[in-house]
């Protein structure tokens, strides 16, 4: 017997008897939560169900507010982890600390004070990238680009550093103590081969490759995906899935490539792993799930084996078996237009009632938000698309947020395409619909992209808060706005309880694909050389236990 439970929450330690396999979460501290991943656990829900601070009631103009800015080196593009009582063995601040862990464009790794905004500790992991392949849609500087990703049981923070060597561009996972910043384990260089449908070799080039999607700790192993620099040089770069074991670093023996044919009508291949950040998700099973961009602009390259493009993919642990996909059925006009389903990423959602209880959903550049029975996800029809719904989000450089609400107990799903934040409640009986229940007003303009990046926080089902961080809203004033707002569901149109800037974002040709992180009584910003720490101000500002 085996219990499907969620094993996705990097830390977490396991014990094992008569197969039967319990998963229980390493304790931190009374009352205190850890973000270890992106979005807060390996479905990618976003959500945090113990906020105990934060209420619809408090986080408004008067008692909630901007705490501490803290000054980093460069531009962020990953989100930011916290970890509370964490124990620093360097440097001037020795000793207990809740910590933020920022990583920057410079290929430099912070550990600053949550609740204070000191620089504890801070590590440089070599001389960046800059403008690679003259992409404009970077910093410009490209050292870290996603989100790193920790594992509480052993201290180690993941992260992958791109750097220019006297040998090119280069990418390389370190492993570094929370306490201290120094190596755990030697450090890997990446690099890889695949073999293409005509028996010749392709080997991994990190000249040609963006590591742009959040690591993923599952399985004993650390996942990376692979896109492109702006679709530069696409006759020389595909999408990969890569993975090394967590406890050595040591790579799987087997890896995953898009596209393996060998020829193409325009010589353009890709099928990249970008997901505008948004880190490949794991199911019960511990199967990684991700969504690939396009491939071949003639539109006649797709056969979901030896290309997948345009796909939502589920694909065994050990990267041998492409188990399940689904492909929307005009896949040859998402190629011709660049309309990448990979724009956005693709949300899981915990275990639900009914006959279908695993489910997923997600939304790319063509604005449709798929929603999929994740254990078959729908394989491709020209004719139709073989899932369970189908509904218009607006274009998605994004990914959805999960929570359940108090009001009915039900799961809903955020969408965040084009300009505005859509509530999805989840029928399950008789079959699975999402059904839209509240929308936002338009929350950023046309000067990037359409969509932005939610997450939720409440405690327990109760008190539940939306957050928002919208792209800049105009080019004289590159602004990135943090928005809350409460979902209860009780009218159609959400009303901000927050709203304020958040952080300045001057590169207009690169998306700003920010997430507000919640933990703690605190909302953590990151943005162009800034992290914000924003929280509850006067005689509000109660800290929680430690």
């Amino acid at each position: 017997m085996s219990l499907r439970l969620a094993a996705h929450w990097p830390g977490l330690a396991i014990s094992a008897s008569l197969s039967i396999f319990f998963f229980v979460q390493t304790p931190i501290t009374s009352a205190q939560t850890a973000v270890t991943t992106y979005h807060n656990d390996n479905y990618r829900t976003g959500w945090n169900s113990s906020e105990t601070s934060l209420t619809p009631a408090n986080v408004n103009k008067s008692s909630f507010g901007l705490l501490h800015k803290v000054v980093v080196d460069d531009q962020v593009d990953a989100q930011p982890l916290v970890v509370p009582a964490v124990n620093i063995t360097a440097g001037n601040y020795q000793g207990t600390h809740d910590v933020a862990y920022v990583a920057t464009g410079n290929d430099t790794v912070y550990a600053i004070d949550a609740d204070t905004g000191t620089v504890l500790l801070s590590v440089s992991l070599g001389k960046p990238v800059s403008s690679p392949l003259g992409c404009n849609n970077n910093g410009p500087n490209v050292g870290i680009d996603s989100t790193p990703v920790i594992n509480l049981a052993t201290n180690n923070l993941y992260v992958m550093a791109y750097t220019q060597t006297s040998n090119g561009p280069t990418y390389t996972i370190h492993a570094l103590d929370l306490g201290n910043l120094t190596e755990k384990l030697t450090p890997v260089v990446v690099s890889a081969s695949h073999s293409l449908s005509d028996g010749t070799t392709f080997n991994f080039n990190a000249t040609y490759q963006r590591q742009r999607p959040a690591l993923l700790l599952a399985n004993g192993n650390v996942y990376a995906g692979f896109g492109s620099f702006c679709d530069y040089s696409a006759n020389l770069s595909r999408g990969w899935l890569l993975g090394w074991n967590a406890s050595t670093l040591a790579p799987l023996s087997a890896n995953h490539l898009n596209d393996i044919q060998a020829t193409s009508p325009d010589s353009f291949f890709l099928s990249s792993i970008w997901m505008s950040g948004y880190g490949p998700a794991a199911d019960d099973s511990g199967n990684v799930v991700f969504v690939t961009g396009n491939s071949d602009p003639s539109g006649n390259t797709y056969d979901g084996v030896t290309n997948i493009q345009e796909s939502v993919v589920q694909m065994s642990s050990d990267l041998t078996t492409v188990l399940s996909l689904f492909t929307p059925s005009n896949v040859g006009s998402l190629d011709q237009d660049d309309e990448d389903f990979g724009s956005g990423g693709v949300l899981v959602l915990p275990d639900q009632p009914g006959s279908i209880p695993h489910l997923a959903v997600a939304a790319g550049k063509a604005g449709s938000m798929f929603l999929m029975n994740e254990d078959s996800l729908g394989g491709y029809s020209p004719n139709k698309n073989n899932v369970l719904g189908t509904y218009s989000v607006g274009g998605c450089w994004c990914g959805q947020s999960y929570f359940v609400d108090p009001t009915d107990g039900l799961a809903r799903v955020v969408s965040s395409g084009g300009t505005q934040l859509i509530v999805w409640k989840l029928q399950t009986s008789p079959h699975s619909k999402l059904s839209p229940i509240s929308h936002s007003a338009a929350l950023a303009s046309g000067v990037q992209d359409p969509g932005f990046f939610t997450s939720v926080s409440s405690n327990g089902n109760s008190n539940p808060i939306i957050w928002a961080l919208s792209r800049p809203f105009s080019r004289q004033n590159p602004a990135l706005d943090l928005y809350a707002f409460n979902p209860d569901g009780r009218t159609a149109s959400m009303s901000p309880l927050f709203h304020s800037s958040a952080g300045s974002w001057p590169n207009q040709g690169g998306n700003s694909n920010m997430v507000p992180v919640v933990a703690n009584g605190k909302v953590y910003v990151v943005s162009n050389k800034q992290l914000q720490i924003f929280g509850l101000t006067g005689a509000n500002a109660k800290q929680p236990a430690k």
